[in-house]
């Protein structure tokens, strides 16, 4: 199984030395990539200045490399370039599909960063002609943690600002950090951790609440107590720590390597890639006004006797969106109520007739099931439907569990399903180079 990779980028004046301690406590449970980003850790800016040339050279390192499963982790001006990559991915960018969660620490948002105009014209001062006084280094630092580091982390900190690139440090302030790009990082479905320091000032936990949770449709809001704006090194333990127990179970979801490497492939059309993606993202809760509790723990209790081995909670918060936003095949019988009715009166009379039906015993649930199948179950007196619109809507419970469950990528990756990477290239695509029974492609899935 492939180790989940984490692409740690740093922040305004850092290199990828930040994240050493980091790396040091995570052990081998990730493969970790930590970059310099151009301009920075002793690189040259060249013409990565402007933040799309940022995003394209992400990009290009992500692709490089393959990875079937991976995170983006980005630090302060790391964070905004991170989020600008995870909307590239939601629109089905090429070589981005593995994209399972995004880590945003004291990030800069996709909107201006909050900066006190004074302090940006210090900074811009202090590379006016050229590398800045040592003097001014340590101010920077020192002005960005919660207590004195200490020694050779200290020193290294201190040094890569130092050796930052001018012109990188100037674009940051004068463009960069000013960039309007909130519309391009908006809906984001992949999940994010959003990591704050208690003691940190503009880009604090207020900033993350209000800038940068909005653009995650799942995100988590936590403080790094004892720590100011450089958390990779003030708290680097709590930090690995954090980020494991919340990106491993992710990557225990992720869709599978050969599937991910399908879905990556330039005879997938990015519009499919795109859909697919949205698909398989967890869908979000649904409010009690649109469905109840009660019955969400019907759907649920359903699901797992209806198509065994599904994540039953997944499946039903998917079928709860369906009954919600009025989806459907566009048929149903004739002696049923709409939908949304004949669904709410069937539950009620499921959990009637079996006296809490997500109490009973999955044997006793199935025996139930059955008998409304075979318009054998005894309704309670107030139920609304007969044996046989009771049974008429086990029919279509039946068939929207295993249209909903059919429809996603992970159960297409489960059979081997790879008709979705025939159109690349539109008219000119590949499609099958054979089509005789027992002949499979070199690009499609194992059966």
């Amino acid at each position: 199984m492939q180790r989940p990779v984490l692409f740690l980028l740093h922040s305004l004046g850092a290199s990828h030395r930040e994240w050493s301690a980091v790396q040091r406590a995570l052990g081998d449970e990730f493969e970790c990539v930590a970059l310099d980003i151009p301009g920075f850790g002793g690189t040259a800016a060249g013409d990565v200045t402007h933040i799309a040339a940022m995003v394209d050279w992400l990009q290009g390192e992500v692709v490089s490399r393959s990875p079937s499963c991976w995170f983006l982790v980005g630090h302060s001006m790391g964070g905004k370039i991170a989020s600008l990559l995870a909307a590239r991915s939601r629109e089905g960018g090429q070589g981005l599909a593995g994209l399972v969660g995004v880590v945003l620490v004291a990030a800069s948002p996709p909107c201006p960063e909050p900066m006190d105009e004074a302090r940006r014209r210090e900074m811009l001062g202090w590379f006016a002609s050229g590398s800045p006084a040592r003097a001014h280094a340590e101010e920077f630092i020192d002005a960005n943690i919660r207590r004195p580091l200490q020694g050779a982390i200290r020193e290294a900190a201190i040094l890569d600002v130092l050796r930052t690139d001018p012109i990188a440090w100037r674009a940051w302030l004068e463009e960069g950090s000013c960039e309007h790009r909130q519309e391009d990082a908006a809906q984001l479905r992949v999940p994010a951790l959003i990591l704050a320091g208690a003691e940190d000032g503009a880009l604090g936990e207020a900033a993350q609440r209000a800038l940068n949770a909005p653009h995650y449709l799942h995100a988590s809001v936590d403080v790094v107590p004892d720590a100011a704006h450089l958390i990779p090194v003030e708290q680097p333990e709590w930090l690995s720590q954090r980020v494991a127990a919340w990106a491993l179970p992710l990557a225990a979801r992720a869709l599978p390597p050969s599937f991910i490497r399908l879905l990556d492939a330039e005879r997938v059309a990015p519009r499919m890639r795109a859909r697919l993606l949205a698909r398989h993202a967890t869908p979000l809760p649904l409010a009690e006004s649109s469905l109840p509790t009660r019955h969400l723990a019907l759907l649920s209790a359903l699901a797992a006797r209806l198509v065994p081995g599904a994540d039953a909670d997944d499946l039903a918060l998917r079928v709860g969106h369906a009954l919600v936003n009025q989806e459907s095949d566009g048929w149903r019988f004739a002696d049923l109520s709409a939908d949304a009715d004949a669904w709410a009166q069937a539950l009620d009379q499921l959990d009637a007739a079996a006296n809490g039906f997500t109490t009973l015993e999955p044997a006793a649930q199935q025996v139930l099931l059955e008998q409304v199948q075979q318009h054998a179950a005894v309704a309670p007196q107030d139920g609304m439907l007969g044996p046989a619109q009771w049974a008429h809507w086990f029919e279509d419970a039946r068939a929207l569990f295993a249209r909903t469950w059919m429809s996603l990528p992970s159960t297409w990756a489960a059979i081997g399903y790879d008709g979705f990477a025939v159109g690349g290239k539109g008219a000119q695509s590949p499609g099958y180079e054979h089509t005789e029974a027992g002949t499979i492609n070199a690009w499609q899935l194992p059966c």
